[in-house]
This record gives C-alpha cells, structure tokens and sequence, in this order.
C-alpha cells in the first residue's frame, strides 16, 4: 500500500518532466549560453509572468494562440486569466505599454517556461520551454536579417550542436499572385489547399492561367540559391514582385554576415503563420524532428512593425554534451568557512561542505561523487 501510494506521488500529468540533476544543469548551461549570445547583440532581457489576464495574453498578436491556452479563473477579480502557450505576445504588449518611450529600435531578449494545452506533432511536451528575441519599430529587410544572423549566431557551438539550416518563407506571395485572377471562394480553396499539400497535378489542374508560375514557384523549394534562380525568371505581379524583392535583399544581406549558414526557401508555404505580415523563418538541426525556432515579421500590439524569433533550447538537450564543460568538484572537509573557499570558487570548483568533523573526508568524498579533497590549502585527487 505504502509502495503504490509512493508511485502515484510521483506521476505527473501527460506531457510534463521532472528534469533531474544533469539535464536541469545542461538546459541551464544552454539557455545562459543563447542568452549571453542575445546581449551581446544589445537584446537586452525582459521577464514576462507565466499567468496573466486573458483579455491582455489573447489580443492583438496573441489572438493565434487562443487555441493552445490554459485557462482558469482568478480568485481575487474573477476575471479568467491564460498560462502563456508563447511568449511574443507578451513581449508585443510590453513593448506598446511598459516601453512605449523607450528609444526605437527596440531590442528584447527573454527566456522561460511556456504551457501548451497539448503537444506538438514532433513533441508530446506541454511544458516547454522558450528563448527569442524581437526587433520592435523598424520593418526593413536588414532587420530581418539580422534576426536570422543572431539566432545562427546564438546556435553557432561547433563542440555541442551539428550545423544548422534556416527556411525562409513569404505566407503572402502566393495569395498575392492568386489575387490577380478572378478566382470564386470554392476554386480558391482548391488551389491553395493544392499548395499546402504540394500537389503539382493539383495546381496545373486548377491553376489556370496561374498554373505555370505556381507550379515553378512549388519546384523551386530548396537550397536558396537554387529557389533564387528559379523564381528570378518568373513574370510575377507587381505586388508579388515586391515580396520576392524583399527576400531577395534578406538572403543577400544574411549571406554577407554569414556566407556559410545554411539557407532554403519555401514560395509557397503559408500555413500556421497567421499573424505575420511578412517574412518568415523556421530554424531545423540536424538529429531533431521539425522545427527548433520559428518567427518572422508581423505587427506589434501598436501597429509598430516588428520581426523575432523563438527556439526551443527543450529540444536540443538531446543533442548536447556537456562533459567537457563539467566543473569538478572539491569535498571540503567540516571547519573550513565560506570565507576561505572564495578562491576555489572563483577558479570554478563546485564545493561540497563536510557537515559533521568526525566524517571519513575520503568516504565522503568517493560517495559525493568529488574529484578533490581540501587538505589544508591544497587540492589532494581522490583515489579511485
């Protein structure tokens, strides 16, 4: 009876961990990694809550997470509050209240946990957790760049994760060029449901006088250079012509940052960027299913233009080994004072206290799992 109840203490509801020591410490490791990266890029870090009322979370930005939004009412003003599915929303309510006057453009970084309703298609985890940055006040194609050169920046650790590749897509140009055609509700549906499913048959069969340049833009999917090539000889709208402009000054000048990061673009996928308004990126690695990051350009609470990007560092614990990186540890036998470690501290070494003076120093420090004992001011190694 004893053993079953100390079983069901330790369920948790589907979709959450306990992380333990070691992945505790590597996400740790990782998230101050990426965020150290941000800041020195001048994003400087805001902490959103986790809970917050429901008409603030789900308006404007904050509308295309509705769906994935835990609910539940608050105690004090019975107004219903939402646990955060995301949080660039709340950094675009931050950034048009909190820091309305603060000089423009704004640069935010921020880091935390996140609470999905259910998982992902890659991912059963309803908590996961978050790490991005936004550009707020400036819509150019430099600052889309620049978002993509950071997070490649951000990610750039040669000795933990493999490389990494960025999609590039624009939600608009295809409605855009289907506009120009006289399309009623029904064949519109058809063919852009064609597009999301990449039928070429589909297209050409319904496409009409469009169904050249959307089967060419469908082909052209794939390393950027080659799309760049492809969608270079097509005769797109006016409109359309504009978007492609833009994604083609946003992979010149991602390219000069970093001619080495790796590049694809999708003309024609659209779905599940709802809000956005422009360009849009997902971040893949290697060994993960799906996307590590998403983002893209859409409007602050505002109508200020703004442009980020959000990873999921959950994903890549993984992927990464620390062991390198480990600190050893240094068994401090009982009557040393805090005082006196100060030095071993700050040259890295994890300090474990002795508690009582009449311990066995090398037992302990054989259980504790330590590399050293303190003898006096010296480091002795512990035998094996």
């Amino acid at each position: 009876m004893i053993e079953d109840l100390e079983m069901s203490n330790a369920l948790l509801p589907i979709g959450f961990c306990d992380l333990l020591p070691s992945d505790a410490e590597a996400e740790a490791s990782l998230v101050q990694w990426i965020m150290s990266a941000f800041n020195d890029y001048g994003y400087e870090r805001v902490s959103p809550p986790l809970l917050e009322f429901e008409q603030s979370l789900l308006a404007n930005a904050g509308s295309g997470i509705a769906e994935q939004t835990f609910r539940v009412m608050d105690p004090e003003t019975h107004y219903m509050m939402g646990l955060r599915p995301d949080i660039t929303p709340q950094i675009a309510r931050i950034a048009a209240t909190r820091l309305i006057n603060s000089p423009r453009p704004l640069r935010l970084s921020y880091a935390g946990p996140c609470i999905l309703v259910s998982g992902a298609k890659h991912s059963a985890a309803r908590q996961i957790l978050q790490a991005g940055i936004e550009l707020i006040g400036v819509d150019s194609p430099q600052a889309d760049a620049e978002i993509i050169t950071i997070i490649a920046a951000a990610l750039a650790m040669e000795d933990v994760l493999p490389s990494i590749s960025i999609d590039l897509m624009m939600p608009q140009l295809a409605n855009t060029i289907i506009q120009t055609e006289s399309f009623d509700e029904q064949q519109t549906k058809i063919l852009m449901r064609a597009l999301d499913r990449k039928d070429v048959a589909a297209v050409q069969k319904y496409g009409g006088a469009l169904s050249g340049i959307l089967t060419t833009m469908l082909q052209a999917a794939g390393p950027a250079d080659r799309a760049i090539n492809m969608l270079k000889g097509l005769d797109l709208p006016q409109e359309a012509q504009q978007i492609f402009d833009r994604l083609l000054t946003v992979v010149e000048a991602v390219q000069a940052h970093n001619p080495d990061l790796q590049l694809t673009i999708d003309p024609v996928e659209f779905r599940g960027w709802n809000y956005h308004t422009g360009l849009c990126f997902s971040v893949y690695i290697n060994g993960v299913s799906g996307e590590v990051g998403r983002g893209g350009r859409y409007l602050s609470d505002n109508g200020e233009p703004a442009c980020g990007l959000t990873l999921r560092p959950d994903l890549l614990l993984p992927l990464i080994n620390f062991d390198e990186h480990i600190r050893e540890r240094v068994f401090v036998p009982f009557g040393h004072t805090i005082q006196e470690l100060t030095s071993l501290r700050q040259d890295g070494y994890i300090l474990i206290m002795g508690l009582t003076a009449d311990e066995d120093a090398q037992a302990e420090a054989c259980r504790l799992n330590c590399n050293y004992i303190l003898q006096g001011k010296e480091l002795q190694a512990v035998a094996e």
